[in-house]
This record gives C-alpha cells, sequence and structure tokens, in this order.
C-alpha cells in the first residue's frame, strides 16, 4: 500500500479518482445490473485477495477449494503475512505464480484480476471497496461494511455506479438452519410478530494472544488489567513500542489518527480501538441483526427510534470499545427489536416472538416454541409459500453470481442495512440521546452531535469518496 509506486500510480491520481464519484441521492433497494464481462476461455474467474489477517485466511482457502476459481494474487501490509498467504496459495496449486502486492491499488489496476475478496480492518473498508469497484472488480467483502455509515454510502453508490457483484461475508445466510427459521417467520407460521430478540458477544477477545505478554512487562508495576495502559502513565510506555521492520504501520493507520504503535491493537484486534474497528457491536452485528432482517423482510428497511446504553473503557484506553450495550429500537409494523451483548436475558442468535408462537436461531441451535418445526433442515414445501434465496456455499454463490451478473444472497444494499442498527446504536450510546432516524432519506432528525458521528474525518492526504 505505498503511497506511490513504480508503475506510475500515484497517490495525486488516486485521491483525484476517488473524488470524481459522482454522489446519489439515495441508495436504492437493487440495482439492474446490465454490465456484462467477456468471460476468460476456461470460464475461469481470477481472484486476488486483499488482507490476510483473521478472515482473509479461511475465505481464500474456500475459493481454493472450487475449481472455476484462481486465486492469482494477494496483499498485505504486513510483510510475513503476505509471505504466507502467497505460500498458502501457491502450496496449494503447486506453482509459484501467486502475485504479490503491497499496494492495494496496484492489484487492483490488474487486467488479470476479474473479482477480490477484501478483509482490511474496518477503517480501510470504504477506500479499498471503492477503489476496487471504479476498476471493474467484483467483490467479495467483510462485514460491517464500513466503520460509519457515511462511508457505507459511499461504498454502496461506487457498487450501484459501477455495477459490480457484491457478496457480503455474511455467511449465515448460506446456512440452512437460518434460512429455515426466516423462513418460518417470513411465512406467518409465529404470527403477527411483536418483537425481536437479537444477542451478539460482549467484552474484549485477545484474537492474536498478545495480552499475556504485555502483562507480564507490565507485572513489575503491579498491574495485571490492560485497562490501566493509559497516555501519560508508565504501563503506556512500556506498551508502547517501534513498528516491527515487517509492517509498514504509517500505511496500516491510513485515514484514521495516527496513534503510537502497540502490538495489542494490531492486526487482528485492531477492532477493540474505536480508530480502527468497532468492537463486538459492530463486528456481530452483520451476523445477526442481518438475519433478524432477513426473516422480518427488512433488507432494504431500517428502524425509526434507536435508544441504546453501554458500558464503555476510558476513550483513551487500550482497548476502548463497549464492553456491554443494550440497544431498543422500533421498526415499522409496531415491532421492537433489542440488540444486546453481555444480558443473561438475551441468548446469543436470533428470537423472533409473534402472536402465535416464537422461534430462535444460533450457530448450531435451533428452537421453536412448536416442536415441529424443529424437524429437518427445512421447512415442509407445503408451510414454503415465501421461500427465501437458497446458497449452499457463500463462495460459490458470489462466483455463480459473477458469471449470471444476478444479485448475490447478501448484496451491498443488505450489508448496509443490516448494519445500521449497528451504527445508529453507538451513536446513542456515545451521545446518551435516542436517535430519531428517517430510514427512507437515511438522515438523523434534529440531533447535530449524533449527525457528526455518521461520517468521520480522514487523515491526510487519504480522502473519502
Amino acid at each position: 500500500m505505498k503511497k506511490k509506486t513504480s508503475s506510475g500510480f500515484s497517490r495525486r491520481k488516486f485521491i483525484a479518482t476517488a473524488s470524481a464519484a459522482i454522489a446519489l441521492p439515495l441508495i436504492l433497494p437493487g440495482y439492474a445490473t446490465g454490465f456484462t464481462r467477456r468471460p476468460r476461455p476456461s470460464n475461469r474467474i481470477n481472484l486476488g485477495v486483499i488482507g490476510w489477517g483473521l478472515q482473509g485466511p479461511p475465505n481464500t482457502k474456500s475459493f481454493l477449494a472450487l475449481n472455476d476459481c484462481q486465486v492469482v494474487a494477494a496483499c498485505d501490509l504486513d510483510k510475513n503475512y503476505l509471505q504466507d498467504a502467497v505460500d498458502t496459495i501457491n502450496d496449494y496449486y503447486q506453482n509459484t505464480d501467486c502475485k504479490a502486492y503491497h499496494d492495494y491499488r496496484e492489484l487492483l489496476a490488474s487486467d488479470e484480476i476479474d473479482a477480490v475478496m477484501i478483509a482490511v480492518p474496518d477503517h480501510w473498508h470504504e477506500l479499498v471497496a471503492t477503489e476496487a469497484a471504479r476498476q471493474n472488480k467484483d467483490i467479495y467483502g467483510e462485514k460491517p461494511l464500513a466503520q460509519t455509515i457515511t462511508e457505507q454510502q459511499a461504498i454502496v453508490r461506487a457498487v450501484q455506479q459501477n455495477k459490480i457483484i457484491w457478496q457480503t461475508g455474511s455467511w449465515q445466510r448460506s446456512q440452512a438452519i437460518f434460512r429455515k427459521a426466516a423462513e418460518i417467520v417470513r411465512n406467518g407460521l409465529i404470527g403477527e410478530v411483536l418483537r425481536v430478540e437479537v444477542g451478539l458477544p460482549a467484552g474484549h477477545n485477545d484474537l492474536t494472544q498478545t495480552a499475556p505478554e504485555l502483562l507480564r512487562r507490565l507485572a513489575p508495576l503491579g498491574i495485571d488489567d490492560l485497562a490501566a495502559v493509559r497516555p501519560g502513565t508508565p504501563a503506556w510506555n512500556i506498551a508502547v513500542t517501534k513498528p516491527p521492520a515487517e509492517l509498514d504501520y504509517e500505511t496500516w493507520i491510513g485515514p484514521s489518527k495516527m496513534e503510537p504503535y502497540i502490538s495489542q491493537r494490531i492486526h487482528r484486534n485492531w477492532r477493540w480501538n474505536y480508530n480502527t474497528g468497532g468492537g463486538q457491536l459492530m463486528d456481530w452485528v452483520g451476523h445477526h441483526a442481518d438475519i433478524a432482517h432477513w426473516g422480518l423482510g427488512f433488507d432494504n428497511s431500517g428502524p425509526s427510534e434507536i435508544e441504546g446504553h453501554g458500558d464503555f473503557p476510558a476513550a483513551d484506553a487500550l482497548w476502548n470499545t463497549c464492553t456491554k450495550y443494550r440497544i431498543e429500537l422500533k421498526y415499522p409494523q409496531n415491532i421492537t427489536m433489542t440488540i444486546a451483548g453481555g444480558y443473561d436475558d438475551i441468548n446469543l442468535g436470533v428470537k423472533w416472538i409473534g402472536t402465535d408462537g416464537w422461534v430462535w436461531v444460533n450457530r448450531g441451535g435451533f428452537d421453536a416454541s412448536n416442536p415441529a418445526w424443529k424437524i429437518g433442515k427445512s421447512l415442509p414445501e407445503e408451510l414454503r409459500k415465501v421461500k427465501l434465496y437458497e446458497s449452499a456455499n457463500h463462495q460459490r454463490n458470489f462466483l455463480d453470481c459473477v458469471k449470471s451478473r444476478q444479485p448475490t444472497i447478501t448484496p451491498v444494499e443488505t450489508a448496509h442495512h443490516s448494519t445500521i442498527p449497528g451504527h445508529l446504536g453507538l451513536i446513542s450510546m456515545l451521545t446518551g440521546r435516542k436517535i430519531n432516524w428517517d430510514a427512507a432519506s437515511e438522515k438523523i432528525i434534529g440531533n447535530p452531535e449524533a449527525i457528526r458521528l455518521l461520517t468521520r474525518a480522514y487523515r491526510a492526504p487519504w480522502q473519502m469518496s
């Protein structure tokens, strides 16, 4: 991700291109693809992967297993991660053909590549995704769609304007158990829906297992909790180190505020710092809130009132994202929803409650008020008056849609609307006020402080589309 490359694809040219994007007045609920690519003689889709952290490896391995996909390039800002990506891909194909890139823009400029898998930290989603769309690359992109609602709107516009096929990594929609639960609701088997409960994880999770090493260094100070690591303290001075030579940290921070390098909030642990991620709420809202919307038929709708309360560490703490939260939302048709993490009365997963029963689903879990609904992977055909989009493999669905130019099971508009409740809930928690949201115009009503949090400032020279 060099700011200037030998190919002449300079940062100045990149920013000029980004600034030229035309703003659409509204996010469309869907779009006519219309755009067709000339298929390769082999009918093979050449894929580039951008980001090799938590989701990059499993996503890539899923694509490697599909015969009509050839992974031809990889990009990461950490030389060690990049080498692991290249080695993984080359080992699978038993060759040395995979091209390595430091700059995602150079990868996206390659005519050899048809589509990309993007698995970068949240604070990079908008820049990478919009550039991929402008370069006419179809996109398999991770959730949440972006770090702010304004950035999400920019991604949706870029995808729609360039008629790109988009698949979100909300893979639960490609699992039969989630489709069955959503179809029970959509077919009216629980009656009129009254309430939905969405349970998400809470707290922080040391995904790189680097916290113990820092705590050992802090032990002589009598510190056994990372919450004590704050600027201006001896603990902070111990935690801050020089970035390792293999990581381009300046570019890694990218459009976000420059902060000292601390290994415990880089790579997979970036999600516990609001400068680069959104905590458990924003990491998971694109999964379970997505399924909640699917069952309600609200893929292109949203709440009207949002009120959230949460427990936060100090704003300047090493990990500062919300550790416990509860958000109450009002939806059309007088439906209420609770999104919560860390509350015993809200189980992980999604529970729809209606006038005639209820159904609950989670990864590996399913329960319902009617024992007959628990039988089988799918509803009996006679009950499936409403049949939801079926996909048995998320990556397979993406490739099929790249060829057919038809929408995927989780297109960009769906990803956008599935994530909005989390963004608005976080804004409500940060401002301490209820949010009134106009879902049609996608605007917060009468709350200037909250309106400012719909976007974020970009560090120069990076510019939002």
